[in-house]
């Protein structure tokens, strides 16, 4: 795709992708840079029916006509491109992200297909790839969870059944400073708790050994230093000494829950790793133009599909990078 002729600002694209023809050609040149091939036979014998926007393969077999939302997380939608890539540049460019109740109302269509909507490019945002983190490493967990004053009182007494993270979700975090370009980068995952069984395979999973790896005095990293040059901060002494420090993962943490309490209000941990997915994608990405972040999900939506039933749990996602940790809450 010509950079010179993608929107560069939110204004730019509503006005360009309002054509649903020009919508079909900007996303046939994302998928198909060098010619529309069949999806079902791999033929490029094909030729585009533009009454119906969809191009017929040539040679016979029984699905010869398709259109450039198959093989992709937009198959079977009844939402048109015009909307669809406007709902795409919102999510990849806010920085606190936006919820399902402000796509229906800027895109004119319901709450629900809103929501289905997001969570399907949630979906094209998860990476899953990253090369393992090196060089100086932050490592640090936190609870996502309403606060009890803020409950109802039945709520209140399902939820929280102790002090502390009892009854939230806990994630945990990688930080890398000074990645390969110049800029930190995280991992987040959904884990089942704090203790060390669940966090040190996360950190020997996605990080090099001999690493300089930063912790808070919790005892779950005790046993980093056969693997790693770990040192502690004891946040009840201080927050920082040199280099050691958490302060990264800190501020990431803080970003985070503005984007959870502000945008979302509330996540259900069955879907909690897809926004962890949605916001490491920004963060990772933030120094890229909005244009570019935008044609990096646009072309992570190939090869990806997840439907209804599997987002509401009754049907597990194929290839979906679901975390291993249980439904909790």
């Amino acid at each position: 795709m010509d950079s010179q002729r993608s929107p560069k600002t939110l204004l730019e694209a509503v006005r360009y992708f309002s054509d649903p023809d020009v919508c079909i050609e900007f996303v046939k040149q994302a998928f198909w840079p060098n010619g529309v091939t069949c999806p079902h036979c791999g033929s490029r014998d094909v030729m585009y029916l533009a009454n119906a926007r969809l191009w017929k393969c040539r040679k016979p077999h029984p699905r010869q006509k398709f259109s450039a939302k198959v093989g992709t997380i937009f198959e079977d939608s009844p939402v048109g491109f015009e909307k669809w890539l406007p709902a795409m540049w919102l999510i990849a460019n806010c920085k606190n992200g936006i919820s399902s109740y402000e796509i229906a109302r800027d895109l004119g269509v319901t709450q629900k297909t809103a929501w289905f909507m997001l969570h399907r490019l949630r979906y094209a945002m998860q990476t899953g790839s990253f090369k393992k983190l090196s060089g100086d490493i932050e490592a640090d967990e936190s609870f996502i969870g309403g606060k009890a004053r803020f409950m109802h009182k039945n709520r209140r007494a399902k939820a929280i059944k102790g002090t502390g993270g009892m009854g939230k979700a806990a994630v945990m975090g990688l930080l890398e400073r000074h990645g390969p370009d110049g800029h930190s980068r995280v991992i987040l995952k959904h884990v089942p708790n704090v203790r060390r069984h669940a966090l040190v395979p996360t950190i020997r999973e996605h990080v090099e050994p001999g690493s300089e790896v930063f912790t808070d005095a919790l005892p779950s990293y005790n046993t980093l230093a056969a693997d790693y040059t770990h040192k502690v901060i004891d946040h009840a002494e201080k927050y920082a000494e040199g280099k050691v420090h958490t302060n990264g993962l800190e501020n990431f943490w803080s970003l985070f829950k503005r984007g959870i309490k502000g945008t979302y209000v509330s996540v259900e941990p069955f879907h909690l790793f897809r926004y962890l997915d949605e916001e490491s994608f920004r963060f990772n990405k933030r120094r890229t133009k909005d244009a570019d972040r935008f044609m990096d999900v646009l072309r992570s939506t190939v090869g990806r599909r997840v439907t209804y039933r599997q987002l509401t749990g009754k049907e597990a996602a194929q290839g979906d990078l679901v975390s291993s940790a249980p439904v909790a809450g």
